[in-house]
Protein backbone atom coordinates (compact mmCIF):
# COMPACT_ATOMS: atom_id res chain seq x y z
CA UNK A 1 0.00 0.00 0.00
CA UNK A 2 1.60 3.31 -0.74
CA UNK A 3 1.76 6.02 1.61
CA UNK A 4 0.76 9.53 0.97
CA UNK A 5 2.04 12.11 3.48
CA UNK A 6 -0.83 14.14 4.79
CA UNK A 7 0.02 17.87 5.64
CA UNK A 8 -2.39 20.07 7.39
CA UNK A 9 -2.36 24.03 7.07
CA UNK A 10 -5.01 24.81 9.28
CA UNK A 11 -3.59 26.73 11.29
CA UNK A 12 -1.27 29.00 8.51
CA UNK A 13 -3.14 28.67 5.26
CA UNK A 14 -6.69 27.63 7.27
CA UNK A 15 -6.48 30.78 9.71
CA UNK A 16 -6.43 33.31 6.75
CA UNK A 17 -10.20 32.79 6.07
CA UNK A 18 -12.15 35.77 6.58
CA UNK A 19 -13.50 35.47 10.45
CA UNK A 20 -10.94 33.34 11.81
CA UNK A 21 -8.60 34.43 14.76
CA UNK A 22 -6.75 31.44 16.35
CA UNK A 23 -5.66 31.98 19.86
CA UNK A 24 -2.39 30.23 21.24
CA UNK A 25 -4.53 28.04 22.97
CA UNK A 26 -6.89 27.26 20.18
CA UNK A 27 -3.81 26.40 17.85
CA UNK A 28 -2.34 24.02 20.40
CA UNK A 29 -6.11 21.94 20.85
CA UNK A 30 -6.44 21.48 16.94
CA UNK A 31 -2.50 20.25 16.58
CA UNK A 32 -2.92 17.67 19.60
CA UNK A 33 -6.07 16.51 17.51
CA UNK A 34 -3.99 16.23 14.17
CA UNK A 35 -1.67 14.78 15.71
CA UNK A 36 -4.08 11.92 17.03
CA UNK A 37 -5.62 11.46 13.48
CA UNK A 38 -1.68 10.73 12.31
CA UNK A 39 -1.13 13.25 10.00
CA UNK A 40 2.49 13.90 9.15
CA UNK A 41 3.20 17.57 8.84
CA UNK A 42 1.89 20.15 10.70
CA UNK A 43 2.35 23.60 9.16
CA UNK A 44 1.46 26.06 12.45
CA UNK A 45 2.17 29.23 11.25
CA UNK A 46 4.37 31.92 10.27
CA UNK A 47 6.83 33.02 12.86
CA UNK A 48 8.35 36.23 10.96
CA UNK A 49 4.57 37.63 10.36
CA UNK A 50 3.17 38.14 13.61
CA UNK A 51 3.65 38.05 17.26
CA UNK A 52 0.92 35.63 17.86
CA UNK A 53 2.69 32.91 15.76
CA UNK A 54 6.19 33.60 17.61
CA UNK A 55 4.76 33.21 21.20
CA UNK A 56 2.76 29.84 19.61
CA UNK A 57 6.31 28.08 18.95
CA UNK A 58 7.75 29.13 21.90
CA UNK A 59 4.60 27.40 23.49
CA UNK A 60 4.61 24.32 21.58
CA UNK A 61 9.07 23.90 21.87
CA UNK A 62 8.96 20.91 24.21
CA UNK A 63 5.77 19.64 22.91
CA UNK A 64 5.86 15.72 22.58
CA UNK A 65 4.23 14.53 19.36
CA UNK A 66 3.25 10.77 18.60
CA UNK A 67 2.62 11.25 14.56
CA UNK A 68 3.45 14.75 13.27
CA UNK A 69 6.03 17.39 12.83
CA UNK A 70 5.60 20.67 13.21
CA UNK A 71 6.58 23.07 10.60
CA UNK A 72 7.12 26.60 10.83
CA UNK A 73 6.22 28.55 6.92
CA UNK A 74 7.91 31.72 5.15
CA UNK A 75 9.38 33.04 2.12
CA UNK A 76 12.59 32.85 0.14
CA UNK A 77 15.14 35.41 1.69
CA UNK A 78 14.76 39.26 0.13
CA UNK A 79 16.40 40.37 -3.26
CA UNK A 80 19.93 41.13 -2.78
CA UNK A 81 21.23 40.04 0.53
CA UNK A 82 22.50 36.66 2.00
CA UNK A 83 20.08 34.22 3.00
CA UNK A 84 21.72 34.23 6.86
CA UNK A 85 20.78 38.04 7.15
CA UNK A 86 17.33 37.50 6.39
CA UNK A 87 14.71 38.41 8.81
CA UNK A 88 11.84 35.89 8.23
CA UNK A 89 14.23 33.33 7.96
CA UNK A 90 16.10 33.98 10.86
CA UNK A 91 12.77 33.51 12.25
CA UNK A 92 11.90 30.37 10.63
CA UNK A 93 15.06 28.86 12.42
CA UNK A 94 14.23 30.37 15.41
CA UNK A 95 10.38 28.47 15.73
CA UNK A 96 12.72 25.61 16.51
CA UNK A 97 10.86 23.06 14.11
CA UNK A 98 12.73 20.32 13.00
CA UNK A 99 11.11 20.78 9.40
CA UNK A 100 10.06 23.98 7.39
CA UNK A 101 8.26 25.35 4.74
CA UNK A 102 9.53 27.76 2.39
CA UNK A 103 7.68 29.22 -0.66
CA UNK A 104 9.06 30.95 -4.03
CA UNK A 105 7.86 32.25 -7.23
CA UNK A 106 7.50 29.91 -10.23
CA UNK A 107 5.70 32.51 -12.42
CA UNK A 108 7.79 34.08 -14.35
CA UNK A 109 5.26 36.77 -14.05
CA UNK A 110 5.51 36.56 -10.69
CA UNK A 111 8.95 37.32 -10.24
CA UNK A 112 9.46 40.20 -13.14
CA UNK A 113 5.93 42.15 -12.59
CA UNK A 114 5.21 41.51 -8.32
CA UNK A 115 8.61 40.78 -7.04
CA UNK A 116 10.62 43.11 -9.45
CA UNK A 117 13.52 41.23 -10.04
CA UNK A 118 15.45 39.16 -12.23
CA UNK A 119 14.47 35.49 -13.09
CA UNK A 120 18.18 34.29 -12.50
CA UNK A 121 17.94 36.29 -9.20
CA UNK A 122 14.45 34.47 -8.11
CA UNK A 123 16.38 31.36 -8.50
CA UNK A 124 19.30 32.05 -6.77
CA UNK A 125 16.82 33.40 -3.66
CA UNK A 126 15.35 30.03 -3.80
CA UNK A 127 18.62 27.84 -3.69
CA UNK A 128 20.60 30.40 -1.11
CA UNK A 129 17.40 30.29 1.43
CA UNK A 130 17.02 26.07 1.45
CA UNK A 131 20.76 25.58 1.54
CA UNK A 132 21.15 27.59 4.18
CA UNK A 133 18.22 25.88 5.75
CA UNK A 134 19.17 22.52 5.21
CA UNK A 135 23.00 23.83 6.31
CA UNK A 136 21.27 23.93 10.21
CA UNK A 137 20.05 20.35 9.78
CA UNK A 138 16.18 21.26 8.78
CA UNK A 139 14.03 18.97 6.46
CA UNK A 140 12.58 21.66 3.77
CA UNK A 141 9.21 21.32 1.79
CA UNK A 142 9.26 23.68 -1.25
CA UNK A 143 5.78 25.55 -2.02
CA UNK A 144 6.02 26.36 -5.60
CA UNK A 145 3.66 28.91 -5.57
CA UNK A 146 1.71 30.08 -8.58
CA UNK A 147 3.24 26.36 -10.36
CA UNK A 148 0.48 25.66 -12.70
CA UNK A 149 -0.42 28.95 -13.75
CA UNK A 150 3.94 29.71 -14.25
CA UNK A 151 4.11 26.08 -16.02
CA UNK A 152 1.17 26.90 -18.36
CA UNK A 153 2.99 30.28 -19.42
CA UNK A 154 6.99 29.44 -19.17
CA UNK A 155 7.29 25.64 -18.66
CA UNK A 156 10.86 26.07 -18.80
CA UNK A 157 11.15 28.80 -16.29
CA UNK A 158 8.55 26.87 -13.84
CA UNK A 159 10.41 23.63 -14.14
CA UNK A 160 14.30 25.12 -13.40
CA UNK A 161 12.38 26.66 -10.37
CA UNK A 162 11.50 23.24 -8.98
CA UNK A 163 15.71 22.11 -9.97
CA UNK A 164 17.23 25.43 -8.42
CA UNK A 165 14.98 23.94 -4.97
CA UNK A 166 15.87 20.35 -6.17
CA UNK A 167 19.57 20.83 -5.95
CA UNK A 168 20.00 22.85 -3.05
CA UNK A 169 18.41 19.94 -0.82
CA UNK A 170 15.04 20.24 -0.92
CA UNK A 171 13.10 17.50 0.57
CA UNK A 172 10.01 17.63 -1.25
CA UNK A 173 8.47 19.79 -4.02
CA UNK A 174 5.31 20.98 -3.72
CA UNK A 175 3.07 22.14 -6.74
CA UNK A 176 0.84 25.09 -5.82
CA UNK A 177 -2.63 25.93 -7.67
CA UNK A 178 -2.22 29.25 -5.62
CA UNK A 179 -4.89 30.60 -7.22
CA UNK A 180 -7.29 28.00 -7.64
CA UNK A 181 -8.10 28.07 -11.29
CA UNK A 182 -6.64 24.39 -13.14
CA UNK A 183 -8.93 21.73 -13.82
CA UNK A 184 -8.28 18.56 -12.73
CA UNK A 185 -7.28 17.10 -16.25
CA UNK A 186 -4.27 19.66 -16.34
CA UNK A 187 -3.23 18.74 -12.78
CA UNK A 188 -2.77 15.54 -13.92
CA UNK A 189 -1.21 15.94 -17.36
CA UNK A 190 1.47 18.31 -15.70
CA UNK A 191 2.20 16.66 -12.13
CA UNK A 192 2.92 13.41 -14.11
CA UNK A 193 6.00 15.11 -16.07
CA UNK A 194 7.77 16.88 -12.98
CA UNK A 195 7.51 13.37 -11.41
CA UNK A 196 9.03 11.88 -14.62
CA UNK A 197 11.55 14.80 -14.21
CA UNK A 198 12.32 15.23 -10.59
CA UNK A 199 13.52 12.06 -7.68
CA UNK A 200 12.38 14.26 -4.82
CA UNK A 201 9.30 13.44 -3.91
CA UNK A 202 6.12 15.95 -5.40
CA UNK A 203 3.55 17.48 -3.35
CA UNK A 204 0.57 18.99 -4.36
CA UNK A 205 -1.32 22.28 -3.07
CA UNK A 206 -4.77 23.40 -4.31
CA UNK A 207 -7.31 25.64 -3.87
CA UNK A 208 -10.82 25.92 -4.38
CA UNK A 209 -12.15 28.78 -6.45
CA UNK A 210 -13.47 26.75 -9.03
CA UNK A 211 -14.80 23.99 -6.54
CA UNK A 212 -11.87 21.36 -7.78
CA UNK A 213 -9.43 21.41 -4.94
CA UNK A 214 -10.17 17.65 -3.41
CA UNK A 215 -10.82 16.63 -6.99
CA UNK A 216 -7.40 18.23 -8.46
CA UNK A 217 -5.71 16.65 -4.65
CA UNK A 218 -6.55 13.78 -5.53
CA UNK A 219 -5.76 13.43 -10.05
CA UNK A 220 -2.12 14.60 -8.81
CA UNK A 221 -1.38 11.76 -6.36
CA UNK A 222 -2.86 9.55 -9.43
CA UNK A 223 -0.46 11.07 -11.27
CA UNK A 224 2.55 10.20 -8.80
CA UNK A 225 2.15 13.10 -6.10
CA UNK A 226 2.86 11.87 -2.93
CA UNK A 227 1.97 14.68 -0.37
CA UNK A 228 -0.84 16.06 -0.30
CA UNK A 229 -1.41 19.84 1.45
CA UNK A 230 -4.87 21.17 2.78
CA UNK A 231 -6.84 22.27 5.54
CA UNK A 232 -9.57 20.80 8.08
CA UNK A 233 -12.73 21.15 6.23
CA UNK A 234 -11.56 23.21 3.67
CA UNK A 235 -10.80 26.40 5.68
CA UNK A 236 -8.68 28.92 3.96
CA UNK A 237 -8.95 32.48 2.05
CA UNK A 238 -11.19 32.81 -0.74
CA UNK A 239 -13.32 30.25 -1.65
CA UNK A 240 -10.98 27.89 0.38
CA UNK A 241 -8.46 24.97 0.57
CA UNK A 242 -8.56 21.68 -0.60
CA UNK A 243 -10.44 19.59 2.06
CA UNK A 244 -8.86 17.23 4.10
CA UNK A 245 -11.48 15.73 5.33
CA UNK A 246 -12.62 14.44 2.08
CA UNK A 247 -9.30 13.84 0.79
CA UNK A 248 -8.30 11.22 3.21
CA UNK A 249 -11.22 9.17 3.03
CA UNK A 250 -10.98 9.63 -0.71
CA UNK A 251 -7.44 7.93 -0.95
CA UNK A 252 -7.86 5.67 1.80
CA UNK A 253 -10.95 4.20 1.94
CA UNK A 254 -11.39 4.50 -2.11
CA UNK A 255 -8.59 4.27 -4.00
CA UNK A 256 -6.18 2.03 -1.70
CA UNK A 257 -3.53 4.56 -0.29
CA UNK A 258 -2.67 4.60 3.21
CA UNK A 259 -3.03 8.24 4.68
CA UNK A 260 -3.65 8.18 8.36
CA UNK A 261 -3.51 4.82 10.64
CA UNK A 262 -6.53 2.41 9.56
CA UNK A 263 -7.38 2.46 12.96
CA UNK A 264 -8.00 6.40 13.21
CA UNK A 265 -10.36 6.90 10.01
CA UNK A 266 -13.28 6.79 12.20
CA UNK A 267 -11.95 9.99 14.42
CA UNK A 268 -12.94 11.87 11.22
CA UNK A 269 -16.21 13.25 12.16
CA UNK A 270 -15.19 14.22 15.45
CA UNK A 271 -12.01 16.23 14.36
CA UNK A 272 -14.24 17.61 11.88
CA UNK A 273 -16.58 19.06 14.59
CA UNK A 274 -14.12 20.17 16.90
CA UNK A 275 -11.75 22.13 14.39
CA UNK A 276 -14.90 23.84 13.08
CA UNK A 277 -16.36 24.29 17.11
CA UNK A 278 -12.64 25.46 17.82
CA UNK A 279 -12.15 27.86 14.67
CA UNK A 280 -15.86 29.35 15.98
CA UNK A 281 -17.13 28.36 11.98
CA UNK A 282 -20.39 26.20 11.74
CA UNK A 283 -19.42 22.87 10.26
CA UNK A 284 -21.48 22.12 6.75
CA UNK A 285 -23.69 19.67 7.45
CA UNK A 286 -23.44 18.53 3.92
CA UNK A 287 -20.02 17.60 3.63
CA UNK A 288 -19.22 14.68 2.33
CA UNK A 289 -18.45 12.01 4.83
CA UNK A 290 -18.60 13.97 7.63
CA UNK A 291 -22.14 16.22 7.56
CA UNK A 292 -25.10 15.62 9.30
CA UNK A 293 -26.77 14.55 6.00
CA UNK A 294 -23.82 12.34 4.48
CA UNK A 295 -25.81 9.70 5.23
CA UNK A 296 -29.38 11.12 6.10
CA UNK A 297 -32.06 9.61 4.25
CA UNK A 298 -35.57 10.87 3.90
CA UNK A 299 -37.84 9.49 1.09
CA UNK A 300 -39.96 6.70 2.51
CA UNK A 301 -38.64 4.71 -0.64
CA UNK A 302 -34.79 5.06 -0.30
CA UNK A 303 -35.27 4.78 3.71
CA UNK A 304 -37.24 1.41 2.93
CA UNK A 305 -33.95 0.03 0.71
CA UNK A 306 -31.76 1.42 3.30
CA UNK A 307 -32.65 -0.62 5.60
CA UNK A 308 -32.72 -3.91 3.43
CA UNK A 309 -29.49 -3.07 2.41
CA UNK A 310 -27.58 -0.13 2.76
CA UNK A 311 -25.07 -0.33 0.13
CA UNK A 312 -27.99 0.95 -2.06
CA UNK A 313 -27.58 4.61 -1.06
CA UNK A 314 -24.50 4.86 0.69
CA UNK A 315 -20.85 4.32 -0.67
CA UNK A 316 -19.31 3.36 2.45
CA UNK A 317 -20.25 2.32 6.04
CA UNK A 318 -20.82 5.74 7.71
CA UNK A 319 -19.09 4.52 10.57
CA UNK A 320 -16.08 3.94 9.06
CA UNK A 321 -15.62 8.08 9.00
CA UNK A 322 -17.22 7.83 12.23
CA UNK A 323 -20.62 9.07 11.03
CA UNK A 324 -24.00 7.57 11.35
CA UNK A 325 -26.76 6.87 9.78
CA UNK A 326 -29.46 9.22 9.71
CA UNK A 327 -33.46 8.68 8.67
CA UNK A 328 -35.12 12.19 8.69
CA UNK A 329 -38.18 12.42 10.89
CA UNK A 330 -40.73 14.14 8.21
CA UNK A 331 -44.19 14.31 6.74
CA UNK A 332 -42.98 12.75 3.58
CA UNK A 333 -41.57 9.57 5.44
CA UNK A 334 -43.21 6.00 5.51
CA UNK A 335 -43.09 3.65 8.05
CA UNK A 336 -39.20 2.04 7.56
CA UNK A 337 -38.44 6.07 8.42
CA UNK A 338 -39.90 5.76 11.66
CA UNK A 339 -40.13 2.38 12.86
CA UNK A 340 -35.94 2.98 13.98
CA UNK A 341 -36.80 6.20 15.64
CA UNK A 342 -40.04 3.92 17.61
CA UNK A 343 -37.80 1.22 18.63
CA UNK A 344 -35.27 3.02 20.07
CA UNK A 345 -38.22 4.26 22.88
CA UNK A 346 -39.76 0.59 22.70
CA UNK A 347 -38.49 -2.00 20.76
CA UNK A 348 -42.18 -4.08 21.19
CA UNK A 349 -43.71 -1.77 18.48
CA UNK A 350 -43.64 -2.93 15.19
CA UNK A 351 -44.14 -1.39 11.35
CA UNK A 352 -47.55 -2.41 11.38
CA UNK A 353 -48.13 -1.66 14.84
CA UNK A 354 -51.74 0.69 15.65
CA UNK A 355 -49.06 2.96 17.39
CA UNK A 356 -46.44 3.62 14.51
CA UNK A 357 -50.03 4.59 12.63
CA UNK A 358 -50.84 6.97 15.35
CA UNK A 359 -47.33 8.51 15.31
CA UNK A 360 -46.90 9.07 11.42
CA UNK A 361 -50.40 10.40 11.85
CA UNK A 362 -49.46 13.15 14.79
CA UNK A 363 -45.62 13.89 13.27
CA UNK A 364 -47.62 14.94 9.75
CA UNK A 365 -50.51 17.35 12.42
CA UNK A 366 -46.97 18.45 13.46
CA UNK A 367 -45.17 19.70 10.42
CA UNK A 368 -48.45 21.38 8.74
CA UNK A 369 -48.56 23.19 12.13
CA UNK A 370 -45.05 24.22 11.71
CA UNK A 371 -42.83 21.73 12.94
CA UNK A 372 -39.72 20.36 11.21
CA UNK A 373 -38.35 17.36 12.94
CA UNK A 374 -35.84 16.07 10.28
CA UNK A 375 -33.79 19.38 12.12
CA UNK A 376 -34.82 18.27 15.94
CA UNK A 377 -35.13 14.98 16.21
CA UNK A 378 -34.99 14.87 19.56
CA UNK A 379 -37.73 17.05 19.84
CA UNK A 380 -39.41 14.07 17.85
CA UNK A 381 -38.47 11.12 20.67
CA UNK A 382 -40.37 13.10 23.15
CA UNK A 383 -43.32 13.22 20.99
CA UNK A 384 -43.12 9.82 20.85
CA UNK A 385 -42.44 8.80 24.01
CA UNK A 386 -45.21 10.92 24.92
CA UNK A 387 -47.62 8.75 22.66
CA UNK A 388 -46.53 5.22 23.78
CA UNK A 389 -46.63 6.81 27.52
CA UNK A 390 -43.55 6.25 28.58
CA UNK A 391 -43.00 9.70 29.62
CA UNK A 392 -43.36 11.40 32.97
CA UNK A 393 -42.87 15.02 33.49
CA UNK A 394 -39.89 16.43 35.29
CA UNK A 395 -41.92 19.33 36.28
CA UNK A 396 -44.75 21.31 35.34
CA UNK A 397 -44.76 25.43 34.81
CA UNK A 398 -47.58 27.57 36.45
CA UNK A 399 -46.67 30.59 35.00
CA UNK A 400 -43.68 33.11 33.77
CA UNK A 401 -43.39 36.76 33.37
CA UNK A 402 -40.50 38.29 30.89
CA UNK A 403 -40.12 41.34 30.57
CA UNK A 404 -38.09 44.16 28.73
CA UNK A 405 -36.28 47.23 29.92
CA UNK A 406 -35.28 49.82 26.95
CA UNK A 407 -33.03 51.49 26.86
CA UNK A 408 -31.04 49.54 29.12
CA UNK A 409 -28.08 50.30 31.24
CA UNK A 410 -26.07 47.18 30.56
CA UNK A 411 -26.22 44.56 28.37
CA UNK A 412 -28.85 42.92 30.92
CA UNK A 413 -32.06 44.74 29.15
CA UNK A 414 -34.34 41.95 30.01
CA UNK A 415 -35.76 40.08 33.43
CA UNK A 416 -37.41 37.16 33.58
CA UNK A 417 -39.73 35.19 36.80
CA UNK A 418 -41.17 32.00 36.87
CA UNK A 419 -43.11 29.91 39.15
CA UNK A 420 -43.15 25.89 38.28
CA UNK A 421 -43.98 22.91 40.51
CA UNK A 422 -41.81 19.83 40.50
CA UNK A 423 -43.74 16.93 42.73
CA UNK A 424 -44.95 18.70 45.60
CA UNK A 425 -42.64 21.56 45.93
CA UNK A 426 -43.19 24.97 44.06
CA UNK A 427 -40.50 26.77 42.93
CA UNK A 428 -40.28 31.10 42.28
CA UNK A 429 -37.27 32.44 40.65
CA UNK A 430 -36.15 35.38 38.80
CA UNK A 431 -33.31 36.11 36.54
CA UNK A 432 -32.20 38.97 34.01
CA UNK A 433 -30.17 38.26 30.31
CA UNK A 434 -29.16 39.64 27.47
CA UNK A 435 -32.84 39.74 25.61
CA UNK A 436 -35.98 38.03 26.83
CA UNK A 437 -34.80 34.64 26.17
CA UNK A 438 -31.82 34.38 27.86
CA UNK A 439 -33.33 35.96 30.84
CA UNK A 440 -36.24 33.35 30.51
CA UNK A 441 -33.68 30.07 30.23
CA UNK A 442 -30.99 31.69 32.99
CA UNK A 443 -34.44 31.75 35.22
CA UNK A 444 -35.46 28.09 34.25
CA UNK A 445 -32.20 26.93 35.21
CA UNK A 446 -32.16 28.30 38.38
CA UNK A 447 -35.21 27.00 39.40
CA UNK A 448 -34.98 23.50 38.49
CA UNK A 449 -31.05 23.19 39.18
CA UNK A 450 -31.88 22.48 42.54
CA UNK A 451 -33.79 19.49 41.82
CA UNK A 452 -31.78 18.83 38.79
CA UNK A 453 -28.29 19.72 39.20
CA UNK A 454 -26.95 17.64 35.66
CA UNK A 455 -29.26 20.99 34.24
CA UNK A 456 -25.91 22.96 35.24
CA UNK A 457 -23.96 20.82 32.08
CA UNK A 458 -26.53 22.01 29.56
CA UNK A 459 -24.88 24.91 27.38
CA UNK A 460 -27.20 26.47 24.48
CA UNK A 461 -24.80 26.48 21.23
CA UNK A 462 -27.38 27.95 19.16
CA UNK A 463 -30.35 29.63 18.26
CA UNK A 464 -31.98 29.97 15.23
CA UNK A 465 -35.56 31.86 14.59
CA UNK A 466 -37.58 31.60 11.32
CA UNK A 467 -41.13 33.02 10.19
CA UNK A 468 -43.45 30.83 8.60
CA UNK A 469 -45.95 32.76 7.28
CA UNK A 470 -44.89 36.50 6.53
CA UNK A 471 -48.15 37.71 4.69
CA UNK A 472 -48.74 37.06 8.40
CA UNK A 473 -47.02 40.41 9.17
CA UNK A 474 -46.43 40.57 12.80
CA UNK A 475 -48.86 37.83 13.75
CA UNK A 476 -46.78 35.43 11.68
CA UNK A 477 -45.63 31.61 13.26
CA UNK A 478 -42.61 31.43 14.06
CA UNK A 479 -40.96 28.41 13.92
CA UNK A 480 -37.11 28.09 17.14
CA UNK A 481 -34.45 25.69 16.70
CA UNK A 482 -32.30 25.57 19.70
CA UNK A 483 -29.09 23.82 19.77
CA UNK A 484 -27.83 22.28 23.06
CA UNK A 485 -24.66 20.63 24.60
CA UNK A 486 -23.24 18.62 27.77
CA UNK A 487 -19.79 18.81 26.37
CA UNK A 488 -20.72 14.92 25.56
CA UNK A 489 -23.90 14.89 23.43
CA UNK A 490 -25.31 17.55 21.22
CA UNK A 491 -29.10 17.86 20.54
CA UNK A 492 -31.85 19.55 18.79
CA UNK A 493 -34.90 20.96 19.90
CA UNK A 494 -38.17 23.32 18.24
CA UNK A 495 -40.90 24.99 19.12
CA UNK A 496 -43.67 26.60 16.96
CA UNK A 497 -46.20 29.35 18.00
CA UNK A 498 -47.12 33.25 17.35
CA UNK A 499 -45.73 34.48 19.92
CA UNK A 500 -41.87 33.90 19.46
CA UNK A 501 -41.29 33.64 23.33
CA UNK A 502 -43.68 30.73 23.73
CA UNK A 503 -42.08 29.08 20.92
CA UNK A 504 -38.57 29.73 22.81
CA UNK A 505 -40.25 28.20 26.04
CA UNK A 506 -40.78 24.93 24.17
CA UNK A 507 -37.42 24.58 22.68
CA UNK A 508 -36.02 25.28 25.77
CA UNK A 509 -38.15 22.80 27.78
CA UNK A 510 -37.84 20.06 25.34
CA UNK A 511 -33.86 20.65 25.55
CA UNK A 512 -33.81 19.94 29.04
CA UNK A 513 -35.88 17.37 29.66
CA UNK A 514 -34.56 15.65 26.72
CA UNK A 515 -31.26 15.72 29.07
CA UNK A 516 -32.66 14.50 32.33
CA UNK A 517 -34.46 11.52 30.25
CA UNK A 518 -31.05 10.41 29.07
CA UNK A 519 -29.41 11.25 31.80
CA UNK A 520 -32.51 8.83 33.46
CA UNK A 521 -31.85 6.17 31.11
CA UNK A 522 -28.38 5.78 31.84
CA UNK A 523 -28.65 5.47 35.90
CA UNK A 524 -28.19 1.65 36.16
CA UNK A 525 -31.86 0.18 37.34
CA UNK A 526 -31.78 -0.72 41.13
CA UNK A 527 -31.52 -4.04 42.14
CA UNK A 528 -33.38 -6.02 44.64
CA UNK A 529 -31.16 -6.71 48.17
CA UNK A 530 -30.26 -10.03 48.20
CA UNK A 531 -32.59 -12.66 49.82
CA UNK A 532 -31.30 -14.08 53.23
CA UNK A 533 -31.27 -17.43 53.52
CA UNK A 534 -34.55 -18.53 55.24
Amino acid sequence: MKRISIYDSTLRDGAQAQGISYSVEDKVKIVERLDALGVRYIEAGNPGSNPKDLEFFERVRGMKLKNAKLIAFGATRKIGIKAEDDGNVRSILAASTSAVAIFGKSWDYQVTEILRTKLDENLRMIGDTIRHLKQQGKEVVYDAEHFFDGFKANPDYALATLKAAADAGADSLCLCDTNGGTFPNDIFAITQKVVEQFRTPIGIHCHNDCEMAVANSVMAVQAGATQVQGTINGIGERCGNANLIAIIPDLQLKLGFECIPPQNMAGLTTLARAVSEIANMPLNEKAAYVGADAFAHKGGMHVDAVVKNPVSYEHIDPELVGNSRRTLMSEVAGRSTLLARIRAVDPAIGKDSPETRKIIDRLKSLEHEGYHFEAAEQSFELVVRKMLGKYTPFFELIEFKVMVNEPSADSMNSSAMIKIRVGSEVEITAAEGDGPVNALDKAVRKALERFYPAIAEIRLTDYKVRVLDSKEASAAKVRVLIESTDQRENWTTIGVSTDIIDASWQALVDSIEYKLVKDQEKRPTPQPPPRGRG
